[in-house]
């Protein structure tokens, strides 16, 4: 069997055991090229194109031993048993192989936090919201980090800036700080344990969010994927937007003047907006359109407070 009937096949196994998406891969071929790829150890961007020459060579480069036109049975099986696993379990790939990527760049991450796939991390590397920040915006809070990934971004992308990153979950803390070392940015980044804003004290001039936002209607339907992450990092009350509206309320005490909020609510928008009706909002353009990730200003904020 060549590497891409083995990729092939994976993929029908899939297919046929309906596992569910999202994240990090769309479809079954996505997924099975992640989990195939990783088994072998092998980079998770290999020209798959290339014809079976060119791609030899490249495999080659990498492990001598691995022949792409005919895969060893040992590999095979332990390829084919990762695959089993992701159906039996129904664990996202990610806990599989304790690894996530976000515009690039390689995340761990374990059961103890969220997957992440957060639109806000293209918004970051697009510059997306930079229209709004200033010379002297240098402190970052990135709310709900989980496992750090945006905290880590944001870090990236600023080089003049200090984030902090905080959640309530110690154990999403313990994982943030296994992607701040290995990022080498603990002298950029500080991760608080806090329940909320309850925990902070300063104030920043750009907070970033991707909260527990899903309403219960929507937790009811998730596929067992979903159900194996934290539900703390999930569930957002009955409309989704308990979290929201007590960080709305808190919010402009930890704000400097003209500080931005940038919030993620996913599929909630229709709620968010019978929540809020009278808040401002810039909703931002992300490859899944513009209704999932929005922009708050400190002073939209304060117009409206208190909220109603």
């Amino acid at each position: 069997m060549d590497l891409k009937q083995l990729i092939q096949n994976s993929a029908q196994q899939l297919e046929q055991a309906k596992v569910a998406y999202g994240h990090g891969t769309l479809n079954a071929q996505d997924e099975a090229t992640w989990l195939v790829l990783w088994q072998l150890q092998l980079p998770l961007d290999l020209d798959l194109s290339d014809d079976t020459q060119e791609l030899q060579q490249q495999v080659g480069a990498l492990n001598p031993s691995l022949h792409v036109q005919d895969i060893s049975q040992a590999h095979i099986a332990a390829c084919q048993a990762l695959i089993e696993q992701r159906i039996q379990t129904r664990k996202p790939a990610a806990y599989l192989t304790r690894e996530a990527w976000l515009q690039g760049i390689p995340f761990y991450v374990d059961e103890r936090s969220i997957v992440p796939r957060s639109f806000i991390a293209e918004l970051i590397a697009d510059g997306a919201f930079d229209g709004w920040l200033s010379e002297n915006s240098h402190s970052f809070l990135d709310l709900c980090t989980g496992n750090g990934s945006l905290a880590v971004l944001c870090a990236m992308a600023y080089p003049d800036i200090q984030v902090t990153g905080a959640d309530i979950s110690s154990e999403a803390l313990a994982v943030a700080k296994i992607n701040v070392e290995k990022h080498q940015l603990t002298q950029r980044i500080q991760l608080i344990e806090s329940d909320g804003l309850k925990g902070l004290q300063q104030k920043f001039d750009c907070i970033i969010c991707n909260p527990p936002y899903v309403c219960e209607a929507s937790m009811q339907a998730l596929p067992d994927e979903y159900k194996a992450e934290p539900l703390l990092a999930l569930a957002g009350g009955s409309d989704g937007m308990d979290f929201i509206r007590q960080l709305l309320q808190d919010l402009p005490h930890r704000m400097n003047d003209k500080a931005i909020l940038v919030l993620e609510i996913g599929n909630e928008r229709e709620h968010f907006e019978t929540a809020f009706p009278r808040l401002e909002a810039v909703w931002l353009e992300t490859s899944a359109g513009e209704d999932q990730v929005l922009l708050l200003t400190k002073e939209a904020i304060e117009k409206v407070s208190p909220l109603s």
